[in-house]
């Protein structure tokens, strides 16, 4: 007989309160005619991850970053973390609803089907009745919003899939938020921890500037530094190659065929860089970055022409570092009629210690780094807990 444990009930909430100017969220008719309606429940079917994968998301772990990333996109979608509350209207005797973005927060379940297979839910003819029990909330209308969730989440474990069930308040929610909701959930789960590393550089800062690729790169140059053991008072530089095609106005056409690179340059001491924050560093590079505008490109092929200057990357400053490709290049959409590619390799070509190739990761939305390194700073690095920990599922 199939059945359904449950391991787990939890309470998600937003990490960042809302603000209080867009707590209230008025109803509107369209909404409120669903209040004697059933909620949206849909939910997506996984096998569960290969063996490479489930070394990274073994045991607890695959439920720990569900909940951490959904807590992230509630900070996006903060109403479904709140409550409806009724008033009752004295002058006419009617009735009103609202969204209170009160931040009580999502429910989620972990539960575990361990006589259920990907198989026995997708052969049947007819929709197995198991499939019922993958979901919360079932039997609860869209009023009772006033005391139950806004959104409830089971994750369920089976023998070889995982299905995540959402259920939505139809109040609140249509199917095309509904799924807006669910991608921008399955986006932010899927950065291996690069949006976390892009709110913190950004929390630091008071900022949103800082982009979750210099957010990498201001962590990456850290930890390099650090396992480099420099002297403290020893010049660190960070050269970051900039794409000037889309700067350049109006833009050069997709078809250019040429070069249009300008090179940013972050110079600072060692000690400086180490004693900051990452906010503070990924600011730098940030800044760097936003510098190389028309005029700097303009200027620099200006200044070129009188005084030409062919470029030696090799060794171009002892203790730094250099960053080239970059991770919006469609690598992994080169089908040659046999499916995708499975990954993405750089050859011999101007590799030198110091020298980073950034790649779009083969799962959208991450990044993977080939970083020519001494096999001394590499080993440091491995064992640099603040440095590791920070990328470990």
């Amino acid at each position: 007989m199939t059945h359904i444990c449950f391991k787990s009930t939890s309470t998600i909430r937003a990490a960042a309160s809302p603000n209080e100017s867009t707590r209230r969220i008025e109803l509107t008719p369209w909404d409120l005619q669903l209040l004697l309606v059933d909620h949206i429940q849909k939910g997506l079917l996984f096998f569960k991850p290969t063996p490479s994968q489930e070394e990274e998301v073994q045991g607890s772990s695959v439920i720990i970053h569900l909940k951490t990333s959904l807590s992230r996109t509630l900070d996006i979608f903060y109403p479904l973390a709140g409550r409806l509350v009724m008033v009752g209207n004295d002058d006419d005797k009617s009735t009103s609803f609202f969204v209170d973005c009160n931040n009580l927060g999502a429910q989620f379940v972990h539960a575990v089907a361990d006589d259920v297979t990907v198989a026995d839910i997708l052969d049947p003819i007819y929709v197995p009745d198991i499939v019922n029990s993958f979901f919360l909330m079932n039997g609860i209308l869209n009023h009772q919003g006033t005391s139950k969730p806004l959104l409830a989440v089971q994750v369920t474990e089976l023998i070889d899939g995982i299905f995540i069930g959402c259920t939505l308040n139809h109040c609140v929610v249509d199917g095309s938020s509904f799924w807006h909701f669910f991608n921008t959930w399955s986006e932010i789960s899927r950065e291996k921890k690069i949006s976390q590393l892009k709110a913190k550089a950004n929390a630091e800062m008071s900022t949103n500037n800082i982009s979750s690729l210099q957010a990498v790169l201001g962590h990456l140059w850290r930890s390099v530094v650090r396992n480099r053991h420099c002297s403290a008072n020893q010049e660190a530089h960070y050269h970051v190659a900039v794409g000037m095609r889309q700067r350049i106005q109006p833009p050069l056409p997709e078809e250019y065929f040429g070069n249009a690179i300008l090179l940013g340059t972050v110079t600072t001491t060692v000690e400086n860089l180490l004693e900051h924050e990452l906010g503070w560093v990924a600011s730098q590079i940030n800044k760097v970055i936003a510098s190389q505008t028309v005029e700097e490109g303009r200027k620099c092929i200006e200044d070129w022409v009188k005084s030409p200057k062919i470029s030696i990357l090799r060794g171009v400053t002892r203790n730094a570092l250099i960053t080239g490709s970059s991770p919006r290049f469609n690598m992994y959409g080169n089908d040659f009629g046999w499916g995708r590619p499975i990954a993405v390799r750089s050859g011999a070509g101007n590799k030198f210690d110091g020298k980073l190739t950034v790649f779009p990761g083969m799962e959208e939305g991450s990044m993977d780094f080939e970083a020519c390194l001494s096999p001394e700073t590499l080993q440091a690095m491995i064992d640099d807990s603040e440095f590791m920990e920070t990328f470990a599922s």
